[in-house]
């Protein structure tokens, strides 16, 4: 049968609507090694937080959409499905950048009341590689920093962090500030694995300790906690002890939180690297994206005796303002 025309072939399609359509229409900006960049044109940057799971946090920020991490168990990768790209490794490949992000942010802060909390980095690394190009995280924080009075959260695995200790220094004068530093296991040949494009563990440990003495306040989360693969006693003490003795000012952890569209990549993941786990990890996340409630309470016991050995037990203060936007099952410790 011969096939349609082309402009058939576009008018039998789907109409694309809101962001689907904003993608579409984006320009590419360049090209590198199996990723590509765009623009994406949006009306606002701060973004209410709706869940129905008790978060730290009001408002979030992303700079980009999509991460060239590629980390294998990355819950955020049904937000490309929002533009019509449903290839899971899309996400790490066609990256968006919110260009003119400072000035949207200049109009918008008004809306953010005293008191509720501004997470950048909810989805997607505010300092992943697009950020060395393009600056936009560092644009909305040198923003931030001309206001006063706001409780801001960022969470990065990228030791890239450092590059705008200045600012942060800056913004933290007249607001609250903490940088969250992503570190799932201390071991660099399974972090490789897991986080293929993501700076290794003792640099992203190393960027804790520059922030902290450069007076940034800085901690560890250890998230996502990955059953019979990181969750090992051993290995969780490891990092603890790691985290303090990088000066971290905190460390909390979370379960791995697997939604089916994560599924489709973490599940391959499994059976090339771990494949005695993969009916293990089916059985217990066929019919939920959270582990049992019992996994996330002995996750927590191990986790407060840890701190406690190993100098952690000051930091309730801290922690409370901690924040973690990657993974709903938000339980602090």
């Amino acid at each position: 049968m011969a096939s349609l025309p082309l402009f058939q072939e576009i008018s039998t399609r789907p109409k694309l609507v809101g962001i689907a359509r904003i993608a579409a229409d984006s320009e590419s900006l360049r090209e590198g090694p199996d990723v590509e960049y765009f623009t994406l044109g949006t009306c606002s940057l701060l973004s209410r937080v709706v869940s129905e799971r008790s978060l730290p946090f009001t408002w979030a920020i992303n700079p980009y959409r999509g991460c060239e991490f590629a980390c294998k168990y990355c819950y955020a990768r049904y937000t490309h499905e929002f533009m019509e790209l449903r290839d899971g490794v899309d996400f790490e490949r066609k990256i968006f950048v919110k260009q003119q992000a400072a000035g949207l942010l200049r109009s918008e802060l008004k809306k953010v009341k005293r008191g509720e909390e501004i997470a950048i980095g909810t989805a997607t690394d505010p300092y992943q590689p697009a950020e060395r190009r393009f600056e936009i995280t560092r644009a909305i924080l040198e923003e931030l920093a001309r206001h006063s009075g706001l409780e801001i959260g960022i969470v990065t695995k990228s030791n890239m962090v450092t590059r705008d200790a200045d600012i942060l220094r800056k913004l933290g004068e007249n607001n609250h500030v903490f940088v969250n530093v992503t570190v799932t296991t201390v071991n660099t040949e399974l972090a490789r694995k897991l986080e293929p494009r993501a700076p290794r563990p003792d640099l992203r440990l190393e960027a804790v300790r520059q922030l902290n003495l450069a007076g940034i306040d800085a901690g560890v989360i250890c998230a996502p906690v990955l059953p019979e693969i990181t969750d090992h006693p051993q290995d969780l003490e490891a990092l603890v002890k790691a985290a303090k003795d990088a000066g971290a000012k905190y460390i909390y952890a979370n379960a791995l939180f697997l939604k089916p569209c994560s599924a489709t990549i973490f599940m391959p993941f499994l059976e090339e690297h771990f494949p005695s786990l993969v009916e293990r990890y089916r059985t217990r996340y066929a019919e939920r994206s959270f582990l049992p409630k019992g996994y996330a309470k002995r996750l927590s016991q191990l986790m407060a005796a840890l701190r406690k050995k190993h100098g952690f037990e000051n930091a309730h203060s801290l922690r409370s303002r901690a924040t973690h936007p990657g993974v709903e099952q938000m339980e602090l410790f």
